[in-house]
């Protein structure tokens, strides 16, 4: 099967694709050779595109997911470093949301553009869970407060801490989810080195995007360190046997990468 299709007509011959690619699977091009991929090479080809992206004369297609492949028009997506610049720095952590509910074909645009995100490898190890309904999300809350209440008294580095949130939701106050209707939980496979920060690539993505779209957004990390460890958070969870939290890589090992978003409209 052809991993690359080269239009021998468009075909320049500049090399550009030879040099660009990652893994170096990209044969010499010369005059009577245009560029291609061996069979015996494909397996190392990571299906980045960097090959067709790169190309200046539009001659070479990879041969992957062609339904997803969108011509671009002249100038799209270019943004000047000011506008770019005054985006990132006007993003805010979202604590007070409407009850007006984001509508899943939303979330789910949002999700599209995350998955796009770098990861290592391009592997896309990156699932995800959205938890749609308020009184799931309650109900996650209030077992993180649980978990909390399970450090007074103990040598736990955050059983400090814990009691101003627990007096605080005692007297109505949600702490935890800041009463975000949603929750979104980036998971990753077990045993993978890098997935952990592929995850928190694409958590970011999703922080930057969510803000074209009118939603707002806030890293709920008190849920994330609770479902490190909580059992009765995980069993609520649902998600996977034998995975774990990882909040950062050098402190637990990274099988799961588990960040939360309360995710709203901005008031």
């Amino acid at each position: 099967m052809t991993h690359i299709i080269v239009n021998q007509d468009l075909c320049i011959r500049c090399s550009i694709c030879v040099k660009i690619c990652p893994s170096g699977i990209i044969d010499p091009v010369d005059e009577t050779h245009l560029p291609q991929v061996q069979e015996t090479n494909v397996s190392r080809c990571l299906n980045c595109g960097h090959c067709e992206a790169f190309c200046p004369s539009q001659a070479l297609l990879l041969d992957l997911r062609p339904d997803e492949k969108v011509p671009l028009l002249a100038g799209a997506g270019t943004i000047s470093p000011e506008d770019i610049a005054f985006y990132l720095k006007k993003r805010r952590s979202v604590r007070h949301f409407t009850r007006d509910p984001v509508p899943r074909e939303k979330i789910l645009e949002v999700l599209d553009i995350a998955r796009y995100a770098a990861s290592g490898g391009n592997g896309q190890p990156v699932q995800w869970l959205v938890v749609h309904n308020p009184a799931k999300v309650r109900k996650i809350a209030e077992l993180t407060i649980e978990w909390m209440k399970s450090l007074l008294n103990t040598a736990h580095p955050m059983s400090g801490y814990v009691p101003t949130l627990i007096s605080a939701w005692e007297q109505g106050y949600d702490v935890i989810c800041r009463d975000a209707p949603h929750l979104l939980f980036a998971h990753i496979p077990e045993g993978n080195p890098v997935a952990s920060v592929d995850a928190i690539i694409a958590l970011t993505h999703v922080d930057i995007a969510a803000l074209a779209f009118g939603i707002g957004t806030c890293w709920a990390g008190f849920v994330a360190i609770a479902s490190t460890s909580y059992e009765p958070l995980q069993e609520e969870l649902g998600l996977p046997r034998r995975t774990e939290v990882c909040l950062r890589n050098d402190v637990w090992p990274p099988a799961v990468q588990s960040i939360w978003y309360p995710s709203q409209k901005a008031p």
